[in-house]
């Protein structure tokens, strides 16, 4: 390769500021997919969402998921919750439920399932939320990701893990936004 012959062409402060701008519109793009729930206090989950059984006392309930601005050309959504801090080596998918319509843009506490929408079993073996349970004395974080992908419904076998969708997810994604809560008993 001739460098002198591309030096000509661009020059170090035409590649700065292409890269830049790249940078800037992936960072726009980013911030302006977000997800937030009210199933949380100062950042913490709140009862409702610890497990009732395995040594917890809570409601078994689904956090209230809202998201907003997601990439242009969205089909559909992955709505996920996952524990990395679970001690299982692999950490522990609380919750997976794919196909949500793009129309859709929230999902309510405890509540149904939009039309079309597929509950996966979660690691508990059991399909839709299995409240978090951290062992005791240990704070945990409770990842929520809403994936946005390009396909309007994901090919999934009836028996699908969290991992084959996850894997899905990635490879249909448009973009995705997280919101991490705390746990701890």
């Amino acid at each position: 390769m001739n460098l002198n012959f591309n030096r000509k062409i661009f020059s170090r402060k035409t590649v700065g500021l292409l890269a830049t701008l790249a940078l800037a519109a992936g960072f726009a793009q980013a911030a302006e997919f977000k997800v937030e729930s009210v199933s949380q206090q100062d950042g913490r989950l709140l009862n409702a969402q610890f497990a009732n059984g395995m040594g917890c006392q809570g409601g078994n309930q689904s956090p209230q998921v809202k998201w907003s601005g997601a990439p242009a050309g969205t089909r559909s959504f992955v709505v996920t919750m996952y524990d990395p801090d679970a001690p299982t080596g692999s950490g522990w998918w609380h919750w997976v439920t794919a196909n949500i319509p793009a129309s859709v843009s929230e999902l309510p506490a405890g509540g149904k399932l939009p039309a079309g929408a597929l509950a996966i079993n979660n690691d508990a073996g059991q399909p839709g939320y299995g409240g978090a349970c951290p062992p005791l004395g240990q704070n945990h974080r409770y990842v929520i990701t809403v994936h946005a992908l390009k396909v309007e419904k994901l090919d999934l076998p009836p028996n699908a893990t969290p991992a084959l969708v996850g894997f899905m997810s990635w490879a249909h994604g448009l973009g995705k936004a997280s919101l991490t809560l705390m746990g701890s008993r």
